[in-house]
């Protein structure tokens, strides 16, 4: 009888498209989620959490350490605001928030170039290794800056904006795309330095897809931001890492692009989302791209526990064959609305369900 793998080689050999001993899963949550289910497990932290669910992934963080007027949470303009982007876009809301101001709407683009842009140096990438290694590699590691460019660009130049001048002033957009894909490049280069071989996983969020449909056609997908992602997966792949896209909503239509520039997997996968059928996902790429998520947080938050049960092994079924899968929900930030005991039993699923049989 095989051995018992630890979660880093489970993960590692379902990316590698080959069946572990278990399917290895992932928990991404608030912690206003994580703190209603330490509460009603009666367990002590976030690490005890993890443990007691079966998480095969730990996540590492630098920290901000640049002037005050310019961190996420210092020194903010006024009450409503609750967030600062590294782009000096203030935000209000729940979580990270929507946008107060768009400072770039209206910009020409010689203020594109004049616009004060992030220092790499505010960033403190010293405590990094430590914080991987309190593991002892027992853990897949997932590192690296979040890297939300497409996102920041929204904020800087609002969306209808920033569609409307991939049109007009197209030169303007690939401006701001590479600013603020340059900045994430740079720190996360400088966190893989120093971290060595203790991250596994870049792990990047843009989420590019709707409930219908990419959020842009593939020509300015290709155009404007492929070759961004092409930039990150080299950086990683330089660095020996797997590089993984969290995005959501429907991007049947934009996986090819991904894969063809190296991409080795995708966060998120919402199953009901337009063309992101599970059982044609995996039919079409599941030999060249790793699915992370598959399990609908949407039908997690609606069902009964005998649903996300039953929902949880559909899922196993379609998505284990051959490795490349790791099960989550499908949000890569559970909400509080998200019934702690569904995705308890979704987690208990997993643990009995997932065996490969070995």
């Amino acid at each position: 009888m095989s051995r018992t793998m630890t979660s880093r080689e489970r993960v590692l050999t379902s990316f590698a498209h080959k069946e572990p001993d278990h399917a290895p899963c992932w928990l991404g949550a608030s912690p206003e989620w994580k703190a209603l289910a330490c509460d009603y497990l009666a367990l002590p932290d976030d690490e005890a959490l993890l443990r007691y669910l079966g998480d095969d992934l730990r996540r590492v963080f630098s920290t901000y350490a640049g002037p005050p007027e310019r961190s996420p949470d210092q020194m903010l303009s006024s009450d409503e605001a609750t967030w600062r982007s590294p782009f000096d876009v203030e935000r209000h809301g729940y979580g990270y928030g929507m946008p107060l101001n768009c400072p770039l709407k209206e910009a020409t683009l010689e203020e594109v170039h004049a616009y004060p842009w992030p220092d790499p140096d505010w960033i403190d990438v010293s405590n990094i290794r430590g914080d991987a290694e309190q593991w002892g590699s027992e853990f897949a590691i997932l590192g690296g800056e979040w890297s939300p460019f497409w996102h920041d660009a929204i904020d800087l130049l609002d969306f209808d904006g920033l569609i409307y001048q991939m049109y007009d002033n197209p030169e303007i957009v690939h401006a701001v795309m590479q600013y603020t894909a340059d900045y994430y490049l740079e720190v996360s280069a400088r966190i893989f330095e120093a971290s060595a071989d203790a991250i596994d996983i870049f792990f990047i969020g843009n989420d590019l897809g709707a409930q219908t449909g990419p959020l842009l056609s593939p020509p300015l997908f290709q155009q404007f931001i492929l070759p961004h992602l092409k930039r990150f997966v080299d950086l990683g792949h330089e660095h020996g890492k797997l590089v993984v896209l969290h995005t959501d909503g429907s991007m049947r239509a934009l996986l090819p692009d991904l894969i063809a520039i190296g991409m080795d997997g995708m966060q998120s996968v919402q199953p009901f989302a337009t063309g992101m059928e599970l059982a044609g996902l995996k039919r079409d790429f599941g030999s060249d791209f790793s699915f992370f998520g598959c399990i609908d947080t949407q039908a997690l938050i609606e069902t009964t526990p005998e649903g996300a049960r039953q929902l949880t092994i559909d899922v196993l079924h379609t998505m284990m064959p051959g490795g490349g899968f790791i099960a989550s929900p499908s949000h890569d930030y559970l909400l509080p609305e998200t019934p702690v005991e569904n995705v308890i039993i979704m987690y208990e699923t997993i643990r009995e369900c997932g065996s490969y049989g070995k």
